[in-house]
């Protein structure tokens, strides 16, 4: 009898054992999963009686907390003083939705749960004062931000301004945009009723066109070509076969040009400033698919960046045919990118070959105005000095004396280059412009979808003009 007695304390207590291992595991190794879960109900409840930190532009105040005068159980309530202009870089912060971009990603520090923020939290706490979060800095430059979304007035799209040097995100806009107040109301039949109108929307206003969404960038990744010949051995003034037209291999398809680039050869700054198809399509050939999808991840094609707001890069093809390779090389067949993508590239030219991470949060700061975080630059080699010098002129030319004419500024070094992509037999062409300015420097990407107006879109036509406007504001 006593054996068995023993058994069963021996059992017991390694039940108790296990129990409170287990409570170990989840309050030291598991607690900061469990509080960021999105179905963790007592959480979200409780971060709602907590002053959420501010995000802001600069010294702006893009998104705050304030007590909630109505009659729920929440204490503090959302609100964006700026909704559809920020609405791209804040996210929102939602009862019933949980939350994105900023809103999301810096979640903890926003309500004072980062590890950082322990001595802070367990102070309020002994004190029976009201938690608070800290504030977020961001990136954003409010007088480029307010000229981008002045500038796309009227047209469906996206524009990123970039600090070539910094990787710092001076501006991001995605248009047509909404307004993330919508989703903090605490009447919560009212956020369910305001959701679905913004997914079942057609314009898709919580589409991130600037950094999440992918596009074909046409004419734009020529530069990638370019940049690519460049580093094989061809100079500025290298010679590229031209025909008028290009029987693309193992189709009865010929692709033309749509500039007078001749029909013999023609020098590469040539083929750049007249967008030449088939001086790019005969390099991509020449060089292979293997040397264009190298370069191309050397820009940031095929990663993700910018952590903050899970935004994607490019995307280059696998395994092509030479009809493929040669359309790819003219940005079309399955090459796809977003303005952010395409800005890296430009940035890289202008940081003399050096691609700096794109960020958008400098850093986060206490209550009481302690540094808890600081971003820290980070460098990559895209291209050796001499091509990013070559690639600067060469894109000078193209606003010089190309296709670019409409993006220059009188006394203002610009350059830049345009895209007109086909989007699919039955739907609109989509325009680009992606350029800088130096002195202070600024690298703009301008992509357009959709125009409210009547007609075709075109990159020198109507993208051009919109980068203009922003860097005369930078």
């Amino acid at each position: 009898m006593n054996k068995q007695i023993r058994v069963v304390g021996v059992i017991s207590g390694l039940l108790v054992f296990a129990m409170l291992a287990n409570l170990s595991l989840i309050t030291i190794l598991r607690e900061d999963t469990l509080q960021a879960n999105d179905f963790n109900i007592r959480a979200r409840e409780a971060e709602h009686d907590v002053h959420r930190g501010q995000i802001l532009a600069g010294d702006l105040v893009i998104a705050d907390s304030v007590e909630s005068d109505d009659s729920t159980a929440f204490r503090y309530q959302r609100v964006y003083p700026y909704p559809e202009l920020y609405a791209s870089v804040t996210g929102f912060y939602s009862y019933v939705f949980t939350s994105t971009r900023i809103e999301n990603s810096y979640n903890d520090y926003l309500v004072g749960s980062n590890s950082s923020q322990w001595f802070q939290h367990l102070v309020d706490t002994v004190s029976g004062r009201t938690p608070q979060g800290a504030s977020v800095v961001t990136t954003i430059s409010p007088t480029l931000q307010q000229a981008a979304w002045d500038a796309l007035k009227g047209y469906q799209g996206a524009i990123i301004a970039m600090d070539p040097h910094t990787g710092a995100i001076k501006a991001l806009v995605s248009t047509p945009s909404w307004d993330p107040n919508l989703l903090t109301t605490h009447d919560l039949d009212d956020q369910h009723e305001n959701w679905q109108t913004l997914i079942n929307d057609p314009r898709r206003p919580m589409a991130d066109r600037a950094s999440r969404e992918y596009y074909p960038p046409g004419s734009t990744f020529k530069l990638v070509v370019a940049a690519a010949a460049l580093e094989a051995g061809y100079t500025t003034e290298s010679l590229v076969v031209t025909p008028s037209q290009l029987h693309l291999p193992g189709t009865d398809v010929y692709l033309p040009n749509y500039a007078d680039c001749g029909n013999d050869k023609v020098t590469l700054v040539r083929a750049l400033e007249k967008s030449c198809n088939t001086s790019f399509a005969n390099l991509g050939l020449e060089l292979g698919q293997q040397a264009l999808r190298k370069q191309a991840q050397r820009f940031g094609f095929d990663a993700d960046h910018v952590e903050e707001l899970g935004s994607k890069g490019g995307s280059f093809p696998s395994n092509l045919d030479d009809a493929q390779l040669a359309m790819s090389s003219i940005g079309q067949f399955d090459v796809l990118a977003n303005p952010l993508q395409m800005a890296m590239v430009v940035a890289a030219f202008v940081n003399d070959g050096q691609l700096a991470a794109p960020y958008l949060v400098q850093e986060v700061r206490a209550p009481d105005l302690t540094v808890l975080y600081r971003h820290k630059v980070e460098t990559s080699t895209a291209v050796s000095a001499s091509t990013a010098k070559a690639m600067q002129e060469m894109m000078v030319s193209v606003v010089n004396n190309g296709g670019g004419v409409a993006a220059a500024i009188p006394g203002v070094t610009v350059g830049g280059k345009s895209g007109t992509a086909e989007n699919d037999p039955f739907g609109s062409q989509y325009a680009w412009f992606v350029g800088y300015a130096l002195d202070p420097d600024l690298v703009v990407a301008v992509f357009l979808e959709h125009s409210e107006g009547t007609g075709d879109i075109w990159g020198a036509a109507n993208a051009a003009p919109i980068m203009k406007e922003v860097l005369l504001a930078r």
